[in-house]
Order: C-alpha cells, then structure tokens, then sequence
C-alpha cells in the first residue's frame, strides 16, 4: 500500500514537471512594457501623493528599482514614444513635436501671435531604423501592442513597425470617444456600451499573454490614459471630491506662469478616477503574471512620455515641487515615474539617482534579456544593466531639443543636463538659464550670470551636439507684431486663471455633472 501511494505521488510530481517544462520550453525572458500617457513623477501614492490611491503600481515600485531622476526625452508625447522605439534623441530621430501640431507659416494659422514659426518636424517614426520591436521580433519574440501610438497614421502602424499584433493602436493621440465606450477607435472594436478604455486594453494584453505565455513575447501596453479629455464614473468622481474636502482645499489652485496658469494643488476628482481606473487596469496584468507562473521570468518597466498637465488641456495635476508640467522645459514637463522590475536579480537596489532617459530602455532590454545589443540604432540610449547590478556608470550628458511652442506655455528652448546642472537654451532671445538641480530642484535660481564660464562650456556642448545631428531649429516670424502678442498674453494673466479657479470650485461640488449621462459611463446591455 505504502509503494502504492510513494509510486502515486512520484508520478504526480513528474507529471507536473513535464507540465511546466512545456509551459516554459523557451525560457528566454518575457518583457512586458507599460506607458502612460501624460503621467507626472509625483501622480503615485509611493512618490508621495496623498490625494490619488495607486496600490498596484506602488506595489509594482516595492518590487522595482526606481530610478528617481527618470526622464521622458521630450516634454511633450509622440517624440519621447520615438525615442523609446528608436534608442535615439528627438534631435537625432527628428519627430521632435506631437504628431500633428502645426508648423513653419501654418503656425499662423493658430493666431497666436509668437515671435517664431517653429521648426519642421518628421511625422512618423522613421522607417529605416530597427526600433525596439523589430529587435524583438527578429530574434523570434512574439510582439503585441495595445492603445495609444501616435507615430503615424497608415504604413507607419504599430504593424509596420515590428509588432504582430495591434489593439487601439492608430495615429490619433487622444482617446476619440473618451474613455467609455463607443471608443471610435478603428483598430479596437466596440464590445460592450460604457466599457471602461483603459481596462479594456488591459484586458486585451491579458488575452495575448494568455495565447503566447508558451513561447518569449514582448508586449507593450501604452495607456490613451491619463491623457485629456479626463473622464471618470460618477462615483470615482464623488469619491475623490470627498476626500480633496477631507484633505482641506486649498483657496486658489492655481499660480501664474509665464504665459499661462499652473496648477499647484492635486485635487481634480475627475483625473483621480482617471488614475485610479487607470491603476487598476495595471493590476490586473501584473495579477495575471502571477497567476500563470510567469512573474519571475518577465521584466516589467513602466513609465509616462511627458510631465503631468499642469497648464492647457484639461489642467488635471501638480508636479510639486517640480516647475511646471507637460510642454513645459522645466523638471515638470520631463521628469517620469521610471520603474524596472528584474525578478532574477538578487537584492535590487531600490532606488538609483543616476539620471536616465527613455532612450536608454532599448539598449538595456536587449541587454536584461541576452539578446546583442545594436549600438548603431540605440546611439543615444545605455544599457543600465550595469546600474541594476550595482555598478556605477560614467557620467554623460543628456539632450532635449524642442523647436516648439507648446500648448502649455513652454517656449522653443533645447536643453543639456550634466552632472547636477541644467542649462536651457532659448530660441526667442537666444538666452540661457542655468540651474542647479541638486540644490534647486524647483529651478528659480538662475546661475547663468553668476557662472559664466560654466554657462558659456555646456551651451558650446549643446550647440555642438545639435550640429553633430543635424537639428532643425524655429525661424523668426516676419509678421510678428510685438503689441498683439502683449495684449494676448495680458489677457491671458487677468482672465484665464478667474475661469480656471471658477471651474475647479465648480467641480468640487457635491452635485456637480458635467453632463446627464457622465459621458455615457455607465454600463447598460445594449
């Protein structure tokens, strides 16, 4: 009898064996890559937000190192997603403004009244380049993207540039339909009227995880969220607006920039159920990891293409104690939550100050899975597996170049960061600003004057570099009138921060409703 039950749980135990070998007969690490759109560096409970609840993605940053000083390499979208796929500064690659945005004399059009017509700009990611994917997919991963691309429209898709699959992925950049269902997305079809979006596309990633977890895949997941137009269910929003009330509202949430208003308080109800909804979709892919016995084979990064929106849009956070926000030059506009998970490495470091970019994940994914790196792509990315590993790397600078106005009140400026100091070169006026990051992270103390001689060694670096490729660079407009360009701005400083200070009280009422259907979030059957 004894023989009977040892010889039964030896073959149970075989059995499982054989299964898991199948399940996993190609052991080569899975990466699973999730973007956000339009995510500030202090939009989670883990980097100290006291208003929005992020448990998922902080449970994500405990398992992670972080890399405190993580930066986008644009301040604005559809650059910086160039830059993950390419390895390459916007400079480099040349889709240096979102896909879309006016340039040259059409910037007149606009009838803004700015001293420059910006620069020329690439409209799709450049087909020559072996992105991110294709690097993938040429050593035999199974590739799969869902949700925002923004790097073109038909011949420049997800699909023509590496990946198998593509769900929601198209060359808008906002969600068409909101963010419930009708989605008006044509590459994600329409199941169920009200369907949360962000969900959704979770849901999507989960299926092909699902169908693909027996061979290596790479899948990415970049969220249309928390993009505007902001949207919530009724009670996420009435949540959050009780708790703004229970945390005590500030009297004005809103200081006056340059040339628009900033938000410095974070109690938008409405983007907190965005980020929420948005959280939970996050969770519910990583659950799945841990569910099929793939967690500890699957690298997992997650990070955001720009600052959170502080100014134009919808408005929707603060990025205190950073200045400013998405298309802002300042630490608001570039600095991103950067969070690398690496099951297989023993004792991560939790925390790494060296700054980063997302160009540098191409490089460092190739080199976490085995694969060769292709330095001839990735030219301005570096693979930070030596910092996972506890090694320090030699210290090099990092360039941004924006030939552009943005929405949110930046200015056409391009930037070199070394070390702990920060310069910003301005197009308008041909003017630097100088900054100590270490010691002045809200950079309002210019050193420019102060430090000439520092000031004069990083622009001749900059200039050099931008000459090096090739950068293309805003042109003075002859029709600039100095007078109408005062009136627009004065008449941006006296009314437009009343109406936004207006707005946000409204939205903090008990029975507030921006519509009678709440954008037709609530689920029905039909």
């Amino acid at each position: 009898m004894m023989k009977k039950v040892v010889y039964t749980i030896l073959l149970s135990m075989l059995l499982l064996a054989c299964e898991k070998e199948e399940k996993n007969d190609d052991k080569r690490p899975n990466v699973l890559f999730i973007l956000v759109d339009d995510f500030g560096v202090n939009d989670t409970s883990f980097s100290g937000s006291k208003f929005y609840e992020t448990p998922h993605i902080d449970s994500l940053a405990a398992q992670s190192t972080v890399f405190t000083q993580g930066y986008a390499n644009c301040r604005v979208c559809s650059p910086s997603r160039a830059s993950i796929m390419t390895g390459q500064s916007t400079a480099r690659h040349g889709v240096t403004d979102w896909i879309g945005a006016k340039s040259g004399k059409q910037w007149r059009d606009l009838k803004r009244h700015d001293k420059l017509l910006p620069a020329a700009y690439k409209k799709e990611l450049p087909s020559k380049n072996i992105v991110l994917p294709e690097a993938f997919q040429n050593e035999g991963y199974t590739t799969f993207f869902a949700g925002k691309w923004h790097l073109g429209g038909e011949g420049s898709l997800p699909e023509n540039h590496g990946f198998d699959l593509n769900k929601g992925g198209y060359h808008k950049g906002s969600p068409a339909g909101g963010y419930f269902s009708p989605f008006k997305n044509p590459k994600l079809k329409d199941k169920v009227k009200g369907e949360n979006l962000s969900m959704r596309l979770a849901e999507e990633t989960v299926s092909f995880i699902k169908e693909h977890q027996k061979e290596p895949f790479f899948a990415f997941l970049s969220f249309y969220a928390v993009h505007g137009p902001i949207q919530t269910t009724k009670e996420n929003r009435l949540k959050y607006r009780n708790k703004a009330i229970e945390l005590g509202l500030a009297d004005e949430g809103y200081e006056m920039e340059r040339v628009l208003p900033v938000r410095v308080t974070q109690d938008n109800p409405i983007y907190a159920g965005l980020v929420e909804s948005m959280d939970a979709a996050v969770g519910k892919v990583l659950q799945l990891l841990k569910e099929l016995g793939l967690e500890d084979n699957t690298i997992v990064v997650f990070t955001s293409d720009n600052g959170g929106v502080a100014s134009g849009d919808a408005f929707s956070t603060s990025n205190l104690p950073l200045r400013g926000g998405k298309g802002y030059q300042w630490e608001g506009g570039i600095r991103e939550p950067y969070l690398v998970k690496v099951p297989w490495i023993a004792n991560p470091i939790q925390t790494i100050d060296a700054p980063v970019t997302g160009a540098d994940l191409y490089p460092t994914l190739l080199d976490l899975t085995g694969l060769k790196l292709l330095p001839s792509e990735h030219r301005d990315g570096m693979s930070l597996k030596p910092l996972l590993d506890g090694k320090q790397l030699k210290e090099r600078p990092l360039y941004w170049h924006y030939p552009h106005y943005g929405n949110q009140g930046g200015e056409p400026s391009s930037i070199i960061r070394l070390g702990k100091w920060k310069l910003i070169h301005y197009y308008e006026d041909s003017r630097n600003e100088l900054y100590d990051l270490e010691n002045d992270i809200n950079e309002r103390n210019d050193l420019s004057v102060q430090l000439k001689d520092r000031t004069g060694i990083m622009h001749t670096l900059l200039k050099s570099y931008l000459r090096e490729v090739d950068a293309k660079y805003p042109a003075v407009d002859s029709t600039y009138s100095k007078g109408m360009a005062d009136k627009l701005r004065a008449s941006k400083k006296t009314q437009y921060k009343v109406i936004l200070e207006k707005y946000r009280k409204k939205m903090l009422k008990e029975n507030f409703e921006p519509n009678k259907d709440w954008w037709g979030s609530q689920l029905t059957k039909d």
